[in-house]
Protein backbone atom coordinates (compact mmCIF):
# COMPACT_ATOMS: atom_id res chain seq x y z
CA UNK A 1 0.00 0.00 0.00
CA UNK A 2 1.42 3.52 -0.75
CA UNK A 3 2.36 6.14 1.82
CA UNK A 4 -0.10 8.49 2.06
CA UNK A 5 0.53 12.01 3.40
CA UNK A 6 -1.00 14.40 5.52
CA UNK A 7 -1.48 17.88 5.74
CA UNK A 8 -2.91 20.61 8.62
CA UNK A 9 -6.65 22.29 7.22
CA UNK A 10 -5.41 25.64 6.66
CA UNK A 11 -4.06 27.65 9.28
CA UNK A 12 -5.72 25.47 12.15
CA UNK A 13 -4.61 22.41 14.05
CA UNK A 14 -7.09 19.48 12.11
CA UNK A 15 -4.87 17.49 9.98
CA UNK A 16 -6.30 15.16 7.13
CA UNK A 17 -5.21 13.11 4.35
CA UNK A 18 -4.07 14.45 1.06
CA UNK A 19 -6.85 11.91 -0.13
CA UNK A 20 -10.24 12.79 0.78
CA UNK A 21 -13.16 10.30 0.91
CA UNK A 22 -16.42 12.22 -0.86
CA UNK A 23 -19.54 10.49 0.35
CA UNK A 24 -21.71 11.23 -1.49
CA UNK A 25 -22.07 8.09 -3.21
CA UNK A 26 -23.38 6.44 0.09
CA UNK A 27 -27.18 5.94 -0.26
CA UNK A 28 -27.01 7.35 -3.89
CA UNK A 29 -29.54 4.84 -6.29
CA UNK A 30 -28.12 2.50 -8.42
CA UNK A 31 -24.55 2.53 -7.13
CA UNK A 32 -22.68 -0.18 -5.57
CA UNK A 33 -22.62 2.23 -2.41
CA UNK A 34 -26.72 2.26 -2.32
CA UNK A 35 -26.65 -0.48 0.24
CA UNK A 36 -24.96 -0.66 3.68
CA UNK A 37 -22.68 -3.75 2.50
CA UNK A 38 -21.14 -1.62 -0.20
CA UNK A 39 -21.03 1.29 2.19
CA UNK A 40 -18.97 -0.46 4.79
CA UNK A 41 -16.69 -1.85 1.92
CA UNK A 42 -15.96 1.37 0.97
CA UNK A 43 -15.58 3.45 4.02
CA UNK A 44 -13.52 0.33 5.39
CA UNK A 45 -11.14 0.55 2.48
CA UNK A 46 -10.25 3.85 3.19
CA UNK A 47 -9.58 3.82 6.90
CA UNK A 48 -7.34 0.90 5.90
CA UNK A 49 -5.72 2.83 3.27
CA UNK A 50 -4.91 5.75 5.46
CA UNK A 51 -7.64 8.34 4.55
CA UNK A 52 -8.91 10.06 7.22
CA UNK A 53 -10.97 12.72 5.74
CA UNK A 54 -14.49 11.59 5.33
CA UNK A 55 -16.94 14.44 3.81
CA UNK A 56 -20.40 14.38 3.06
CA UNK A 57 -23.86 16.17 3.93
CA UNK A 58 -27.14 15.71 5.64
CA UNK A 59 -28.75 15.99 1.34
CA UNK A 60 -26.53 13.42 0.45
CA UNK A 61 -28.31 10.22 -0.48
CA UNK A 62 -31.26 8.78 -2.62
CA UNK A 63 -33.30 10.28 0.18
CA UNK A 64 -31.93 13.09 2.27
CA UNK A 65 -29.43 11.70 5.36
CA UNK A 66 -29.15 8.59 4.01
CA UNK A 67 -25.61 8.93 2.94
CA UNK A 68 -24.98 10.15 6.87
CA UNK A 69 -27.29 7.38 8.18
CA UNK A 70 -25.30 4.46 6.22
CA UNK A 71 -21.96 6.64 7.12
CA UNK A 72 -23.07 6.27 11.30
CA UNK A 73 -23.69 2.41 11.12
CA UNK A 74 -20.15 1.92 8.99
CA UNK A 75 -18.15 3.57 11.77
CA UNK A 76 -19.22 1.89 14.92
CA UNK A 77 -16.08 0.82 16.67
CA UNK A 78 -13.85 3.42 14.26
CA UNK A 79 -14.79 6.90 14.59
CA UNK A 80 -12.01 7.73 16.18
CA UNK A 81 -10.28 7.30 13.17
CA UNK A 82 -11.64 9.26 11.09
CA UNK A 83 -12.23 13.20 10.21
CA UNK A 84 -15.87 13.78 9.91
CA UNK A 85 -16.71 16.33 8.11
CA UNK A 86 -20.61 17.35 7.37
CA UNK A 87 -22.40 20.23 5.83
CA UNK A 88 -26.39 22.17 6.35
CA UNK A 89 -27.97 24.72 4.23
CA UNK A 90 -29.42 22.60 1.74
CA UNK A 91 -33.38 22.18 1.36
CA UNK A 92 -34.26 19.09 3.49
CA UNK A 93 -37.53 19.19 2.27
CA UNK A 94 -39.56 19.36 5.34
CA UNK A 95 -37.14 16.90 6.75
CA UNK A 96 -35.47 18.80 9.61
CA UNK A 97 -38.91 20.71 9.92
CA UNK A 98 -40.03 24.05 7.86
CA UNK A 99 -37.11 26.15 7.90
CA UNK A 100 -38.53 29.38 5.32
CA UNK A 101 -35.40 29.25 3.14
CA UNK A 102 -33.07 30.48 6.25
CA UNK A 103 -31.27 27.40 6.25
CA UNK A 104 -27.98 29.54 8.20
CA UNK A 105 -30.30 31.05 10.96
CA UNK A 106 -29.38 30.42 14.60
CA UNK A 107 -33.17 28.23 15.02
CA UNK A 108 -32.25 25.79 11.74
CA UNK A 109 -28.25 25.39 12.64
CA UNK A 110 -29.61 23.88 15.58
CA UNK A 111 -31.86 21.39 14.18
CA UNK A 112 -29.53 20.25 11.71
CA UNK A 113 -26.57 19.69 13.83
CA UNK A 114 -28.77 17.58 15.98
CA UNK A 115 -30.43 15.32 13.36
CA UNK A 116 -27.22 15.08 11.69
CA UNK A 117 -25.58 13.35 14.81
CA UNK A 118 -28.22 11.17 15.59
CA UNK A 119 -27.78 10.02 11.88
CA UNK A 120 -23.92 9.95 12.35
CA UNK A 121 -24.29 8.41 15.91
CA UNK A 122 -21.39 10.48 16.88
CA UNK A 123 -21.07 13.37 19.81
CA UNK A 124 -19.10 15.11 17.73
CA UNK A 125 -18.55 16.66 13.87
CA UNK A 126 -14.95 17.33 13.42
CA UNK A 127 -15.28 19.38 10.72
CA UNK A 128 -19.35 21.48 10.43
CA UNK A 129 -19.58 23.05 7.45
CA UNK A 130 -21.84 26.06 5.88
CA UNK A 131 -22.83 24.34 1.89
CA UNK A 132 -23.95 27.27 0.06
CA UNK A 133 -24.46 31.04 1.15
CA UNK A 134 -28.40 31.56 2.64
CA UNK A 135 -28.84 35.18 1.52
CA UNK A 136 -31.65 35.60 4.53
CA UNK A 137 -29.61 35.05 6.94
CA UNK A 138 -26.43 37.40 8.12
CA UNK A 139 -23.25 35.44 8.32
CA UNK A 140 -22.57 36.82 11.64
CA UNK A 141 -25.89 35.14 13.13
CA UNK A 142 -24.46 31.69 11.37
CA UNK A 143 -21.23 32.62 12.89
CA UNK A 144 -22.42 33.13 16.12
CA UNK A 145 -24.23 29.75 16.37
CA UNK A 146 -21.68 27.62 15.20
CA UNK A 147 -19.38 29.44 18.17
CA UNK A 148 -22.31 28.72 20.27
CA UNK A 149 -21.88 24.65 19.41
CA UNK A 150 -17.94 24.68 19.03
CA UNK A 151 -17.98 25.89 23.26
CA UNK A 152 -20.48 22.87 23.28
CA UNK A 153 -17.96 20.42 21.84
CA UNK A 154 -20.39 19.49 19.48
CA UNK A 155 -18.55 20.49 16.53
CA UNK A 156 -14.57 20.91 16.41
CA UNK A 157 -14.12 23.16 13.34
CA UNK A 158 -15.92 24.83 10.87
CA UNK A 159 -15.96 25.49 7.21
CA UNK A 160 -18.16 26.86 4.26
CA UNK A 161 -19.19 25.52 0.97
CA UNK A 162 -19.71 27.54 -2.56
CA UNK A 163 -18.88 30.59 -1.32
CA UNK A 164 -17.61 33.43 -3.72
CA UNK A 165 -14.03 35.19 -2.94
CA UNK A 166 -15.87 38.56 -1.35
CA UNK A 167 -18.04 36.49 0.83
CA UNK A 168 -15.09 34.62 1.87
CA UNK A 169 -13.53 37.70 2.99
CA UNK A 170 -16.60 39.06 4.26
CA UNK A 171 -16.79 35.72 6.72
CA UNK A 172 -13.71 36.45 7.77
CA UNK A 173 -13.73 40.19 8.29
CA UNK A 174 -16.94 39.06 10.21
CA UNK A 175 -15.89 36.57 12.69
CA UNK A 176 -13.08 38.92 13.36
CA UNK A 177 -15.14 41.61 14.35
CA UNK A 178 -17.39 39.49 16.57
CA UNK A 179 -14.66 37.25 17.97
CA UNK A 180 -15.89 33.96 16.91
CA UNK A 181 -14.12 31.31 15.80
CA UNK A 182 -12.91 31.98 11.95
CA UNK A 183 -13.81 29.54 8.97
CA UNK A 184 -10.88 27.20 8.38
CA UNK A 185 -12.13 25.73 5.56
CA UNK A 186 -13.31 26.38 2.09
CA UNK A 187 -15.21 23.88 -0.56
CA UNK A 188 -15.71 24.60 -4.14
CA UNK A 189 -15.77 22.70 -7.51
CA UNK A 190 -12.44 22.50 -9.29
CA UNK A 191 -10.56 20.56 -11.69
CA UNK A 192 -8.51 20.86 -14.87
CA UNK A 193 -11.47 21.57 -16.66
CA UNK A 194 -13.45 24.16 -13.52
CA UNK A 195 -10.51 26.89 -12.92
CA UNK A 196 -13.20 29.76 -11.92
CA UNK A 197 -12.30 29.95 -8.68
CA UNK A 198 -8.53 30.35 -9.38
CA UNK A 199 -9.89 34.13 -10.26
CA UNK A 200 -11.04 35.08 -6.77
CA UNK A 201 -12.24 32.17 -4.32
CA UNK A 202 -8.28 30.46 -4.22
CA UNK A 203 -6.51 34.05 -3.91
CA UNK A 204 -9.01 34.53 -1.01
CA UNK A 205 -8.24 31.28 0.76
CA UNK A 206 -4.38 32.02 0.74
CA UNK A 207 -5.10 35.16 2.28
CA UNK A 208 -6.76 33.99 5.06
CA UNK A 209 -5.35 30.82 5.68
CA UNK A 210 -8.14 28.85 5.02
CA UNK A 211 -7.52 25.19 3.66
CA UNK A 212 -9.41 24.77 0.33
CA UNK A 213 -11.17 21.70 -0.37
CA UNK A 214 -12.00 20.46 -4.21
CA UNK A 215 -15.13 18.84 -5.00
CA UNK A 216 -15.39 17.46 -8.26
CA UNK A 217 -11.85 17.20 -8.66
CA UNK A 218 -11.90 14.28 -11.37
CA UNK A 219 -14.81 15.89 -13.19
CA UNK A 220 -17.05 12.80 -12.27
CA UNK A 221 -14.07 10.51 -13.36
CA UNK A 222 -13.10 12.08 -16.39
CA UNK A 223 -9.50 12.16 -15.02
CA UNK A 224 -9.40 9.00 -14.24
CA UNK A 225 -7.82 8.03 -17.59
CA UNK A 226 -10.65 5.11 -18.11
CA UNK A 227 -12.39 7.38 -21.26
CA UNK A 228 -12.12 8.29 -24.67
CA UNK A 229 -13.66 10.01 -27.32
CA UNK A 230 -15.75 6.16 -27.75
CA UNK A 231 -16.91 6.04 -24.27
CA UNK A 232 -15.74 4.55 -21.05
CA UNK A 233 -16.98 1.90 -18.30
CA UNK A 234 -20.60 1.01 -18.49
CA UNK A 235 -21.36 0.77 -15.10
CA UNK A 236 -19.40 4.75 -14.74
CA UNK A 237 -21.76 7.65 -13.90
CA UNK A 238 -20.71 9.37 -16.27
CA UNK A 239 -21.59 6.75 -18.78
CA UNK A 240 -25.11 5.65 -16.98
CA UNK A 241 -26.06 8.99 -16.11
CA UNK A 242 -23.79 11.82 -17.13
CA UNK A 243 -23.05 10.98 -20.88
CA UNK A 244 -23.23 14.95 -21.71
CA UNK A 245 -20.02 15.18 -19.55
CA UNK A 246 -18.43 12.97 -22.27
CA UNK A 247 -19.69 14.00 -25.21
CA UNK A 248 -19.06 17.69 -24.43
CA UNK A 249 -15.23 16.78 -23.02
CA UNK A 250 -12.40 18.99 -24.20
CA UNK A 251 -10.95 15.89 -26.15
CA UNK A 252 -8.28 17.69 -28.23
CA UNK A 253 -6.89 19.27 -24.72
CA UNK A 254 -7.24 15.95 -23.06
CA UNK A 255 -5.58 13.85 -25.97
CA UNK A 256 -2.88 16.78 -25.64
CA UNK A 257 -2.83 15.42 -21.86
CA UNK A 258 -2.57 12.35 -22.45
CA UNK A 259 0.32 12.75 -24.32
CA UNK A 260 2.10 14.49 -22.03
CA UNK A 261 1.42 11.95 -19.22
CA UNK A 262 2.67 9.21 -21.80
CA UNK A 263 5.77 11.05 -22.32
CA UNK A 264 6.42 11.04 -18.41
CA UNK A 265 5.63 7.78 -17.90
CA UNK A 266 2.84 8.79 -15.60
CA UNK A 267 -0.71 7.90 -15.24
CA UNK A 268 -3.65 10.96 -15.80
CA UNK A 269 -4.83 10.00 -12.58
CA UNK A 270 -1.83 10.53 -10.82
CA UNK A 271 -0.92 13.71 -12.69
CA UNK A 272 -4.35 15.19 -12.34
CA UNK A 273 -4.14 14.83 -8.44
CA UNK A 274 -0.35 16.20 -8.37
CA UNK A 275 -1.34 18.87 -10.19
CA UNK A 276 -4.11 19.48 -7.86
CA UNK A 277 -1.99 18.97 -4.72
CA UNK A 278 0.41 21.56 -6.04
CA UNK A 279 -2.23 24.32 -6.17
CA UNK A 280 -1.94 27.11 -3.10
CA UNK A 281 -3.69 26.40 -0.25
CA UNK A 282 -5.08 22.83 -1.35
CA UNK A 283 -5.02 20.53 1.27
CA UNK A 284 -6.87 17.18 0.54
CA UNK A 285 -8.27 16.82 -3.03
CA UNK A 286 -11.96 14.98 -2.08
CA UNK A 287 -13.12 12.06 -4.65
CA UNK A 288 -16.02 9.65 -4.31
CA UNK A 289 -16.17 6.20 -4.95
CA UNK A 290 -18.07 3.20 -4.74
CA UNK A 291 -15.65 0.31 -4.62
CA UNK A 292 -12.73 -0.15 -2.72
CA UNK A 293 -10.46 -0.60 -5.52
CA UNK A 294 -11.28 2.83 -6.23
CA UNK A 295 -9.29 3.68 -2.83
CA UNK A 296 -6.77 2.23 -3.78
CA UNK A 297 -6.05 3.72 -6.90
CA UNK A 298 -6.81 7.16 -5.56
CA UNK A 299 -4.05 6.44 -2.70
CA UNK A 300 -1.63 4.93 -5.13
CA UNK A 301 -2.07 7.48 -7.66
CA UNK A 302 -1.82 10.67 -5.08
CA UNK A 303 1.63 8.96 -4.28
CA UNK A 304 2.75 8.38 -7.78
CA UNK A 305 4.36 11.13 -9.08
CA UNK A 306 6.16 14.76 -7.64
CA UNK A 307 6.28 16.90 -10.59
CA UNK A 308 8.22 19.23 -11.01
CA UNK A 309 7.44 23.51 -10.77
CA UNK A 310 7.69 23.33 -14.85
CA UNK A 311 5.77 19.96 -15.24
CA UNK A 312 2.98 21.83 -12.92
CA UNK A 313 2.82 25.04 -15.25
CA UNK A 314 2.47 22.86 -18.22
CA UNK A 315 -0.27 21.30 -17.08
CA UNK A 316 -2.23 24.69 -15.98
CA UNK A 317 -0.89 25.88 -19.50
CA UNK A 318 -2.43 22.76 -21.39
CA UNK A 319 -6.06 23.37 -19.93
CA UNK A 320 -5.89 27.26 -20.32
CA UNK A 321 -7.84 27.31 -23.19
CA UNK A 322 -9.83 23.99 -23.26
CA UNK A 323 -11.41 22.64 -26.31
Amino acid sequence: MSAIEYRTLGRSGLVVSTVGLGCNNFGRAGTATESQAGTDAVIHAAIDAGVTLFDTADIYGAERGLSETLMGNSLKGRRSDIVLATKFGMDMAGKNGPDWGARASRRYVRLAVEASLRRLQTDWIDLYQLHRPDENTPIEETLAVLDDLITEGKVRYIGHSNLSGWQVADAEYTAMLGRHPKFISAQNEYSLLERSVEAEVLPAVVEYGLGFLPFFPLYNGLFTGKFSRSGGPADSRIISQRRHLLDGAPWDTMERYEAFCSARGVSMLAATFAWLLAQPGLTSVIAGATKPEQIVQNVAAAAEWSPSEADVAEISEIFTDPS
